[in-house]
């Protein structure tokens, strides 16, 4: 079984199909930023004085959530209104510029575009100005996105977020009117949801609010995360939710299903920004869904996305070149972790069990990896769930086979062994026999090369005495590190 960032990588590998699309539908904004340094307070009021030196500006809201599923492959279409001015005219080329599809773009004449102005010292935010209306948009706003919404979903996206800024385009009545026909169509509905009451989000497969959204929607204390992930679930069945999202920062994301919550910790990082967070690991959870990943990858998915945009000034979607580098170190640092302590190691076998996996063990010195050594793991890794290696120390393959052994340093042969898809822990033992190491392990399976007799290995009559078994693998012919090493010397 391949292990989780395999599994990652090779779902963004394998991207989406070109007739897969999402739909975006929410609160469009322009965002605008002006870079400068500060190197005075100002003479008239005791504030700092930034020296612009340029500015840029960029799709925000759901307009940012589009973005990232953009970055991420998947094509996608938006819904949302901008106003019948230059700001708006500015997003609309921004979004297009993006690869976004505008179609479902209504220009509205009673309300400008929403912008967002960020004044920014060095990297630090000094200051934001907002323009916005903050009145309904009018019937005929709202009849006409609805029109629009309706168009959009007859033609079958592969999912819909809603994206909820609270700026008027989300009301209960498309919420609801949105999530009705996804349902009868059997398309998924994501949310990033606003405000205190979240009634006109239910029946939606899922919504990803963070932490103080979560509190104020539940009437719960922020800095109680037990209270605040039941009460959580309680909203989730009222709302007759899949599952809920809660995005917590630096603490991770939990997974809220029925009857289960999973903590899924987050990767450390320098926080530089975190406008653009949410958006991200919305974007990251429907595409990583839409490829079919479960929830629990989905979402591991989306918090490394997360971490990687707030480690950007500004708002930034996204690419899936990043994602894959980011899946890329962690799959090395995966396997480095592998190689562990006792202590560690039965710790990780408790869990195994828990989950009702099987144990297989195996040992040896493993000098000078061939593929002999590797076709005999893949063998014993298929007699059970996890494939636990005992590995023989410098000093005991000396012990063992001679004062000029072992070629390869026990450090270097751990990782290497590591990097195997068929291992899942190695360990260093240091005894002439791992009798010890397998009394401590108790392995449901003890595997050893068919050149053995089962009488002949060590720890046999231990692991039947506790209900296992003694499994007798067939060795490579013609493949063994002492041959190599006579082919070097000769």
């Amino acid at each position: 079984m391949p292990d989780m960032q395999t599994d990652l990588i090779n779902a963004l590998n394998r991207g989406l199909d070109r007739n897969t699309w999402a739909l975006v539908i929410g609160d469009l904004m322009l965002d605008r930023y002006l870079w400068g340094a500060v190197e005075r307070i100002s003479p008239e009021a005791p504030v700092p004085v930034v020296l612009i030196d340029h500015e840029t500006e960029c799709a925000g809201g759901a307009a940012n959530v589009a973005a990232n599923l953009v970055g991420l492959g998947f094509r996608t279409r938006l819904v949302g209104c901008v106003g019948s001015d230059e700001n708006g005219s500015r997003l609309k080329r921004a979004i297009q510029a993006l690869g976004i599809e505008t179609h479902g773009l209504l220009h509205s004449e009673s309300h400008p575009t929403i912008a967002k102005t960020r004044i920014l010292g060095g990297h630090q935010q000094m200051l934001r100005l907002d323009r916005e209306k903050r009145v309904p948009y009018s019937d005929t706003d709202q009849q006409t996105l609805l029109r629009i919404v309706h168009q959009q979903l007859a033609e079958k996206p592969a999912m819909v977020l809603l994206s909820d800024y609270a700026k008027g385009v989300l009301t209960p009545a498309l919420c609801q009117a949105v999530i009705s026909e996804a349902r009868r169509l059997g398309i998924p509905v994501l949310v990033d949801p606003k405000g205190r009451d979240y009634s006109k989000y239910r029946g939606a497969t899922a919504l990803t609010p963070n932490k103080r959204e979560t509190a104020e929607a539940c009437h719960a204390d922020v800095h109680d995360t037990d209270a605040l992930l039941d009460a959580a679930a309680h909203m989730r069945r009222n709302l007759q939710l899949d599952f809920i999202a809660v995005t917590r920062g630096e603490e991770g994301i939990s997974l809220i299903e029925d009857h289960s919550t999973l903590h899924i910790p987050a990767t450390a990082r320098q926080v530089f920004d975190v406008s653009g967070a949410g958006d991200t690991v919305i974007a990251t959870l429907a595409a990583g869904l839409a490829a079919g990943l479960n929830r629990r990858d989905a979402l591991h998915l989306a918090n490394l996305a997360a971490g990687v945009v707030v480690g950007k000034v500004g708002t930034a979607p996204i690419r899936r070149e990043e994602l894959q580098h980011e899946l890329s170190l962690e799959s090395t640092a995966a396997q480095a972790d592998k190689v562990c302590e006792l202590e560690t190691l039965l710790a990780r076998i408790a869990a195994w069990r828990t989950a009702g996996q099987r144990i297989v063990f195996t040992n040896g010195c493993f000098d000078l990896l061939h593929a002999g050594h590797v076709t005999y793991l893949e063998q014993a890794r298929k007699l059970g769930d996890r494939l636990v290696l005992g590995l023989n120390t410098d000093r005991s393959v000396s012990a063992l086979k001679g004062p000029t052994r072992p070629v390869i340093h026990e450090q270097d042969r751990a990782r290497v062994l590591a990097a195997l898809e068929a291992v899942d822990a190695v360990i260093l033992f240091d005894d002439d026999t791992p009798l010890n190491l397998i009394n401590a392990i108790r392995p449901d399976v003890l595997v050893k090369g068919d050149d053995y007799t089962e009488d002949q290995v060590v720890g046999a009559k231990e692991v039947r005495s506790w209900g296992g078994r003694v499994a007798l693998v067939p060795v490579v012919p013609g493949r063994s590190s002492s041959n190599i090493i006579g082919k070097l010397s000769s």
